[in-house]
C-alpha cells in the first residue's frame, strides 16, 4: 500500500455573497419558463497542493472578487447573449427591447447583464462565477499557493443548485 497524500480544502459561504437575480430558462423545443427571480447564494471552495505562510492565498482576495459578481448582478434581469432564442430588437441607454421564445419584453438599460452563455441556469451561472473568481486572483498567486481546484457553487434555494470545478 502506498504513503496516504493529503491535501487542503477551503470553503468561503457567507450570507453577505449572494445575489437576487430575474432570469427565464429556455429548452430546446423553442419553450420557455416565464420571467422570475431568486435569491442566490453562492459559495466557493480551493483545495490546495501545499500551505504555508509565505504561499498563503487570503481570504479577502477571493472574497473581494466573490462580492464583485455578486454586486454586478444583483437586482438584475440576467440575460444570455448566446441563446438562439433570443433576438436583441433594440439596446439604448435607456432601455433594452428583447424577444426571447417569441415573447417581447423591454427593460431599463442599467437593470439588464448580458451574458456570454446560451441559457441562464445554475450550471451556466456557476461556471461563469468560477471562471471570473479564478480569473480575479492573479495566475502566479494561484500556482505560488498550490491551488489544484476551484469550485463555484451557485444555489437559486436552499440545497438546489449548481456547481463548476475548475482545475489546474
Amino acid at each position: 500500500m502506498s504513503e496516504p497524500k493529503g491535501f487542503y480544502r477551503i470553503r468561503i459561504r457567507k450570507e453577505a455573497l449572494k445575489f437576487s437575480a430575474a432570469h427565464m430558462t429556455v429548452f430546446a423545443d423553442g419553450t420557455k419558463e416565464n420571467l422570475h427571480g431568486h435569491n442566490y447564494r453562492t459559495v466557493l471552495k480551493l483545495e490546495f497542493s501545499h500551505f504555508s505562510l509565505a504561499e498563503m492565498l487570503p481570504f479577502s482576495e477571493i472574497k473581494k472578487a466573490i462580492r464583485e459578481i455578486c454586486a454586478e448582478w444583483d437586482e438584475k434581469v440576467l440575460l444570455p447573449s448566446l441563446c438562439p432564442f433570443l433576438d436583441v430588437k433594440s439596446d439604448s441607454d435607456e432601455s433594452m427591447e428583447v424577444t426571447v421564445c417569441g415573447k417581447r419584453y423591454v427593460f431599463p438599460r442599467e437593470e439588464v447583464v448580458m451574458l456570454p452563455i446560451d441559457n441562464v441556469t445554475t450550471e451556466s451561472l456557476a461556471k461563469i462565477f468560477t471562471e471570473r473568481v479564478a480569473s480575479a486572483l492573479s495566475k502566479s498567486a494561484l500556482e505560488q499557493a498550490g491551488v489544484r481546484s476551484i469550485e463555484g457553487v451557485v444555489e437559486e434555494m436552499l440545497g438546489q443548485g449548481a456547481s463548476y470545478v475548475l482545475t489546474f
